[in-house]
C-alpha cells in the first residue's frame, strides 16, 4: 500500500488531475445507464472501478481500451433503447477519460503537463464532442424508419471523407519533413 501512496505522491499536480479524470470518466459513463433505465449490477460497477483504477495508474496500456469496451458492452447489452439522453453523458465521460490519458502519456509522471498542450487537446476534444449530439439527434430522427438500401455504405463513405478532411485540415500549412 505504501507503493501506491508513494507513486501518487510522485505525480505532478497536473498529472494527478489527469489521473483522476481518467478514473472518473468510465465510472460516470457506466453509471449514466442508470437514468436510462438500467443501473449496473454491483459486480459490473466494481469491474469498471477496478479497470478504471488500472487505467489511471497505467494510462498508456491497453487497459484503457478494455475499460472503454466494457462500458460500451454494458450500454449495448443492458438497454433496449440506446438513444436515451444519458448516452451523451456516457460519451462525454469516455472522451474526457481518453483525452486525459492521452495527455498523461506525453511525459514522465513527475513532469507537469504543458498548459498549451492541454488547451490544444481540449479544443480538439470539444470539436469531437460537438459531433456527439449531432449524431445522437440524427439517430433519434431516424428511429423507427425503415433501413434504406446502401445506408451503411454511405455512412462509411461519409466517415472516410470526414477523416480525410480532418487530416488535410490538421496538416495544412505544416512544413514538410526532409528525409535523407
Amino acid at each position: 500500500m505504501n507503493n501506491v501512496f508513494g507513486a501518487v505522491a510522485e505525480l505532478s499536480r497536473s498529472q494527478l488531475v489527469l489521473r483522476v479524470l481518467i478514473f472518473i470518466g468510465p465510472v460516470v459513463a457506466v453509471l449514466a445507464a442508470g437514468p436510462a433505465g438500467r443501473w449496473p449490477t454491483w459486480w459490473v460497477a466494481l469491474g469498471i472501478v477496478v479497470l478504471s483504477g488500472a487505467f489511471a495508474a497505467m494510462p498508456e496500456t491497453a487497459v484503457g481500451a478494455a475499460v472503454m469496451l466494457a462500458v460500451l458492452a454494458w450500454w449495448a447489452g443492458a438497454l433496449d433503447d440506446g438513444l436515451h439522453p444519458a448516452v451523451l453523458v456516457a460519451a462525454t465521460g469516455l472522451l474526457v477519460s481518453h483525452l486525459a490519458a492521452l495527455l498523461a502519456g506525453y511525459g514522465p509522471d513527475r513532469m507537469p503537463v504543458d498548459p498549451a498542450l492541454v488547451r490544444l487537446w481540449v479544443r480538439r476534444g470539444a470539436l469531437v464532442l460537438l459531433g456527439v449530439p449531432l449524431v445522437w439527434g440524427l439517430a433519434l430522427a431516424l428511429r423507427g424508419q425503415p433501413e434504406q438500401p446502401g445506408i451503411w455504405v454511405i455512412g462509411v463513405a461519409a466517415g472516410l471523407v470526414g477523416t480525410v478532411a480532418a487530416a488535410v485540415a490538421l496538416t495544412a500549412g505544416r512544413p514538410q519533413e526532409e528525409t535523407s
